[in-house]
């Protein structure tokens, strides 16, 4: 019988932790204003917030909805700063309930995962993979047709309810999960949400079960909705994607895209936005296109004469941030002096913009999948 944890609402409201909700929810946006003005009375706004919780009148704020385009479309929900803090108190308190459960290779939304681990860890199945099953190394890339609006408010719950037995902790949840208002309240999680990310692998993590100890899989990395299975037989992933969508459409009611394909490893595996192989990594040539369509769109402005330094400083940074974990010194030589010195930039404390990294071993002159 699966352990369960009565009396979290308490912890959830108290005071104390109701301030480290706040402190974290406003890391990164401390000058916004709607950080600065709950700030500007914050023993107020958390006893008011925390009496709300407690007599359940907590009701979910409005939504600030917005659409991003890079890499792709996406419809992104921000709620009010108070929203905010609420959702951060209640996962310090029930994440560390999951973090115990998630399997070692579940790489999102997790302290000291993230893209990079992830990458490093499918470089290291490949090696084992190579050694193994030299010229017979094949990899399964999963993909879950649009996951966050597909996920089922009933299931997601019925999942929760395994390891909370706290009837308040759980309105607050059902609160939360059925204040997205799309297909008539039943399915889909807002992205934007703290709370979504925490829900999202709750959701996948009984895939990650069924892929572990059912199908027996050694070689498995997943970060949110995408995921890679490396084996040394054809046959064996094949008959392991319909296991998977079988397992998906009848326990999870979620689909696999188009995208989901079997595949030489010697390809390279399209993943977390570089095309990884055993000994190199390359970034994607669409991660490039983006860059240099960014970098055009600075100089325009610059030559308009518009202040662009610190928005440019911060683009550039995170782009170096990405394909620093590549085998990309060259390509970033190329890109960055490409466009950024008629600008006259040169990187954060004028230092040299295109440094290397460890991985750097020349592998590719061009740094980048074509």
């Amino acid at each position: 019988m699966a352990k369960t944890y009565p009396y979290l609402f308490e912890q959830i409201t108290d005071f104390s932790n109701l301030h480290v909700a706040y402190l974290a929810a406003r890391r990164g946006k401390r000058y916004s204003a709607d950080a600065l003005h709950f700030g500007a009375n914050l023993e107020e706004g958390l006893l008011a917030l925390r009496e709300e919780l407690r007599q359940g009148s907590y009701r979910t704020g409005h939504y600030n909805v917005f659409m991003v385009h890079e890499p792709k479309a996406r419809q992104i929900a921000a709620l009010p700063f108070r929203d905010r803090v609420a959702h951060h108190a209640l996962c310090r308190v029930i994440e560390p309930i999951w973090e115990a459960r998630f399997i070692r290779d579940s790489y999102a939304c997790r302290v000291g995962k993230g893209t990079h681990a992830c990458a490093n860890r499918l470089t290291q199945f490949l090696r084992q993979a190579e050694r193994r099953w030299p010229g017979e190394v094949y990899g399964l890339k999963l993909d879950v047709r649009s996951y966050f609006p597909s996920i089922n408010h009933a299931i997601l719950l019925g999942l929760l309810r395994r390891h909370i037995a706290c009837d308040r902790t759980l309105a607050l949840i059902t609160e939360i999960v059925g204040s997205w208002p799309v297909n008539g309240g039943e399915t889909g999680l807002p992205i934007g949400n703290l709370t979504s990310q925490l829900f999202a692998n709750v959701y996948l993590h009984e895939l990650d079960l069924f892929v572990k100890q059912e199908l027996h899989a050694k070689m498995y990395v997943r970060y949110m909705d995408d995921a890679v299975i490396v084996a040394g037989d054809r046959g064996w992933l094949r008959d392991a994607q319909a296991q998977i969508a079988a397992f998906l459409a009848e326990q999870l009611r979620l689909r696999l895209n188009r995208k989901t394909e079997i595949f030489p490893a010697a390809q390279g595996i399209n993943f977390l936005g570089y095309r990884i192989w055993a000994t190199h990594r390359l970034l994607r040539r669409d991660s490039v296109r983006r860059m240099r369509r960014r970098l055009r769109a600075f100089r325009a402005r610059w030559q308009r004469g518009e202040p662009i330094l610190q928005e440019l400083d911060a683009s550039v940074q995170s782009w170096l941030g990405h394909a620093r974990h590549a085998n990309t010194y060259r390509l970033r030589r190329c890109t960055l002096a490409e466009g950024l010195v008629r600008i006259g930039y040169r990187g954060r404390n004028n230092v040299a913009i295109c440094g290397g990294w460890d991985g750097d071993s020349g592998a590719s002159a061009a740094g980048f999948d074509g």
